[in-house]
């Protein structure tokens, strides 16, 4: 097969004749209450949460073992079975049936033709964009023959119930559980509780799968256990009840078993050419009346055709929110996928989707604020209050809370409770809150208030409170017992001053529990991440930037943060550990509340000595003789990268942030760009890896060194860091490499001979070019960033609209123009690129501009700026028309 999918038309629809052949395939459902993952055999989950699955949660691997799945069975009045879903056991089902796929924003339609029978199956599945808790699943059968056919249809779909956790952990004693009622139409089960050897709880959650034909008649024989469906000596891939006709026995014990919904419905004829369709509800609830109001809802063909088309409106405005019209068809449908990553994690966190299976549910500290780029460029207003409400995931100390709570501003330390610290987790909030800033010019926000997270976590984790008590909360008290809540400005103070003090041995921010490199976890003692230490120095000029910006003249600061601004020798790590940990005693149980005025002058320039003298000690110190800069200190205190005997030891990240941060000067810049090319590239594969191979495992800085080289965070191509290289090259100027770097990954995932997988950015791309991890990733924010700001250069200045378009000659492949669509200020833009003749190295110069056919003044060839005001003057009921002139 050299592909696994084409495009159909510009909603970004595609279709497929082999996907069912790529058993790793995976398909994502969801609204914000119920998420689904699908494949082209329907196997898969539904849940709701990380306690609560209706169908058995599935890894990678179980989406080609598992035998529960999706199903629907046909037999006909001839004893010939067929599962027009294509799971089944024995029965010739992959020989017989011409498969096909279609799937869109965001549902999913299989069809199998099965000729010997003579039957056509179409099977769509979504989950309704609406809200309802319920995947809903229609099936269509169609007569192909010139003969009528009698049959009997068998929806099959085994209801799990319970937490992920009891996957293998007493998988029985859940089952005891399990309480059955036989609804007219289908199963409702309701586990008594919740079991948990750390407490169990009375369990409110409601599971059902219900089905009507479409006459709205409801099943003629329901089996509600796996045992009455199956049979002694059936499984769900060769079910008694089909394959033996067997009809349910009345007097079987129904409570504590697995529980399943076969539901069969009567006996039909089609005669040549007819169709017959059924309705198949699945969803989990914990209001037993939601239950009929989701059937009377969904229950004929009309309602549930409404449904899908409220649904694929709502994705395809969420994909359009950022349309792209390129000379290349394929990458602007492709970016309509990469364009809702952000919504799906919003929905699905880090987990819950197969390749995720490590992941307990929601969102981390860095997802939160990544995710947080795409909505902002998509839609700036609704993220003010959301952007708020984050910090109060700040502590004192500078560190945070690591998982994020499904309401806004509720946060949990760790999802295993453990004393952790992510080292970069003070860099994200910053810069997420300078692109809301440069699209709104709301400077307003830096003086927001909200309270600090607050656990027996103290000292960076590094010591645990014992006077705290669950009792107490998560918001940080003042001594008058009232929850202490500070500006946005004093949260982002706190992050990043506290970092410049948390020092290591070589005077570098100390790696603690990770960096963004989640398998850089056992240099916690001594490992330092130089850098991050970049990232850090660009920040703390950052903030002064914007504090000048903002016309603050006095900064509200809780008054025992001001030790954090005091002046030590700066090349003295004791001098700068000992200072922190004076801070660290008088914060860790509570503060004063009192608080302290100090003078924006005074402020901005202790943040500028602190940003430059960080930045000049990364020079001095780490800039190799190899052309990089090391960008890590290992457990033994010795520097990770640079030539060790025979082997050159890289790092992507290094790469990334120190052309992003500033701290590499413009001859480090093209010397790392032309080593990164050197050491980085893989020409067989076409992309930026993550690390050169190290050759040995790293016990003395993490497990990533432990996995096989070219996967995952040893030396995979990462999107994410990937993306953040290639922001970083434009950022410099180096547009044609930035390109390469950016482009690459959309070449990766399209070349689906190798990729195997749907649509979309994955985490990452194995040694042998496969995606991995599809759908939930940061990097889609981060691509999304890195093509509106940089390679169009559609994007804000304090609230002003700036275009400084940096396009590559491949987009305008095969056209004279190229455009895109975004809303800005309020008002919606349609931006229209001309280029006469396109030749690579001529740059992209404005010859000329105009608004709404109206000519704009160019005064600088390179960028283009147009007021605020001057848009919100434009009528909000029509799309403003800009139009720009590059220099051929």
């Amino acid at each position: 097969m050299k592909k696994v999918y084409e495009f159909r038309n510009d909603t970004a629809a595609f279709a497929s004749s082999g996907a069912d052949r790529v058993k790793s395939l995976y398909f994502p459902l969801g609204n914000e209450n119920i998420l689904s993952s699908i494949t082209p055999d329907l196997h898969g989950d539904i849940k709701s949460g990380q306690n609560s699955f209706l169908l058995q949660p599935v890894s990678r691997i179980d989406l080609a073992n598992l035998k529960s799945s999706r199903n629907f069975w046909v037999r006909t009045d001839k004893g010939k079975v067929w599962s027009a879903a294509g799971v089944s056991k024995g029965l010739g089902q992959i020989q017989k049936d011409k498969f096909s796929l279609e799937a869109g924003l965001l549902w999913h339609k299989v069809t199998r033709l099965n000729r010997a029978l003579g039957l056509k199956s179409e099977i769509l599945n979504f989950i309704p964009s609406t809200g309802e808790p319920v995947e809903i699943m229609r099936v269509t059968l169609t007569n192909i023959s010139k003969n009528n056919i009698k049959f009997t249809p068998v929806a099959a779909i085994p209801i799990y119930a319970r937490s992920a956790n009891s996957l293998r952990d007493h998988r029985h004693v859940t089952s005891l559980l399990q309480r059955v009622t036989l609804n007219k139409f289908g199963v409702v089960v309701k586990p008594t509780m919740l079991f948990d050897e750390s407490g169990h709880h009375k369990n409110k959650d409601i599971y059902f799968v219900l089905g009507v034909d479409s006459g709205q008649g409801a099943p003629e024989y329901i089996y509600p256990t796996q045992e009455t469906f199956c049979g002694e000596g059936g499984d769900l891939e060769a079910p008694a009840a089909v394959l033996e006709d067997k009809i349910p026995d009345k007097k079987a014990l129904i409570q504590g078993r697995e529980s399943m919904a076969g539901l069969r419905f009567p006996k039909t004829t089609l005669k040549a050419g007819a169709s017959r369709t059924y309705i198949i509800l699945m969803g989990i609830t914990d209001n037993s009346l939601n239950v009929s109001g989701i059937l009377n809802k969904f229950n004929t063909l009309a309602k549930v055709k409404e449904s899908l088309l409220k649904t694929e409106a709502f994705w395809s405005g969420v994909s359009a929110g950022i349309d792209i019209s390129s000379g290349r068809q394929d990458f602007d449908r492709w970016f309509k996928w990469v364009n809702i990553q952000p919504v799906l994690r919003k929905a699905f966190g880090c987990s819950f989707l197969p390749d995720f299976d490590y992941g307990k549910g929601g969102r981390g500290w860095r997802d939160l604020w990544q995710d947080c780029l795409g909505l902002v460029l998509n839609d700036p207003k609704q993220v003010h209050g959301l952007l708020v409400n984050n910090f109060a995931g700040v502590r004192i100390d500078g560190s945070n809370a690591t998982i994020i709570g499904k309401n806004p501003g509720e946060f949990i330390a760790d999802r295993n409770d453990i004393a952790r610290v992510w080292m970069d987790h003070g860099i994200w909030p910053l810069l997420t809150l300078e692109l809301y800033l440069n699209e709104t010019g709301d400077y307003g926000i830096l003086s927001k208030e909200a309270p600090y997270f607050h656990d027996r976590h103290i000292f960076r984790s590094r010591i645990l409170n014992k006077d705290y008590k669950p009792r107490d909360g998560t918001l940080l008290k003042a001594k008058t017992g009232r929850a202490y809540r500070g500006t946005v400005l004093e949260h982002l103070l706190v992050q990043n001053l506290a970092q410049f003090f948390n020092v290591g041995e070589h005077n570098f921010v100390r790696l603690e529990g990770a960096d963004w490199n989640d398998g850089l976890d056992m240099a916690q003692e001594r490992g330092e991440s130089v850098a991050f230490s970049c990232m850090y120095a660009h920040n703390l000029g950052l903030l002064a930037s914007l504090i000048e910006k903002s016309g603050i003249k006095k900064a509200d600061i809780c008054v025992e943060m001001r030790a954090l601004l005091g002046k030590v020798d700066y090349n003295s790590v004791r001098a700068k550990q000992k200072l922190l940990e004076n801070y660290f005693a008088k914060t860790a149980r509570g503060i004063s509340g009192r608080k302290v005025n100090i003078d924006s002058a005074s402020l901005v320039a202790c943040l500028r000595e602190k940003s430059r003298w960080m930045s000049e000690h990364i020079r001095k110190r780490e800039w190799l003789k190899e052309g990089f800069f090391n960008g890590y200190y290992n457990n033994k205190g010795l520097r990770v990268e640079g030539k060790k005997g025979k082997v050159v030891r890289m790092m992507l990240a290094t790469c990334a942030f120190s052309l992003m941060s500033g701290v590499a000067d413009s001859r480090q810049a093209g010397v790392i760009l032309e080593n990164a090319q050197k050491y980085l590239w893989d020409d067989a594969l076409g992309g930026f890896r993550l690390n050169t191979d190290f050759k040995k495992e790293e016990y003395d800085l993490g497990r990533a060194f432990s996995f096989v080289y070219g996967d995952k965070e040893n030396g995979a191509i990462f999107s994410h860091m990937a993306v953040m290289f290639a922001y970083g090259l434009y950022k410099r100027g180096f547009n044609d490499a930035g390109w390469k770097a950016l482009s690459s990954l959309y070449k990766l995932a399209i070349n689906t001979g190798k990729s195997r997988i749907y649509p979309c950015l994955p985490e990452y791309f194995n040694a042998e070019g496969r995606g991995m991890y599809s759908y939930l990733t940061g990097s889609a924010s981060w691509f999304i960033l890195t093509l509106l700001t940089q390679v169009f250069g559609v994007k804000g200045r304090d609230g002003d609209l700036l275009i400084e378009p940096k396009l590559d000659p491949e987009l305008f492949e095969g056209t004279g123009s190229i455009g895109l669509s975004r809303t800005f200020a309020g008002r919606a833009l349609e931006i229209k690129f001309l280029r006469p003749s396109v030749r690579r190295g001529a740059g992209c110069k404005i010859i000329k501009a105009s608004l709404n056919g109206e000519a704009l003044t160019v005064s600088n060839q390179s960028s283009l700026v147009i007021p605020r005001k001057n848009l919100q003057k434009l009528p909000s009921s029509k799309t403003a028309k800009i139009e720009i002139t590059l220099s051929s």
